[in-house]
């Protein structure tokens, strides 16, 4: 495990802590899981930009309407 010092404002601060509260969890670990959630995001945005290159849109868009590409 890293241990790492942030700060914050105190407003976003209270938000988070009433969130974690909310959800059953430390604030250590709402704070984790928020972390990991945008990660999770940024990496899925890059995987797909990768992964449209070279892509045919007007057939994707075909298959997306169930017409035969």
């Amino acid at each position: 495990m890293a241990r790492i010092t942030i700060r914050l404002p105190q407003s976003l601060k209270a938000a988070a802590g009433e969130f974690a509260e909310w959800d059953g969890v430390s604030l250590n670990h709402f704070i984790a899981l928020a972390l990991a959630e945008k990660v999770g995001i940024m990496g899925g945005a890059e995987f797909f930009a990768v992964r449209s290159k070279g892509a045919d849109a007007e057939r994707a868009v075909r298959l997306l309407e169930g017409r035969p590409g």
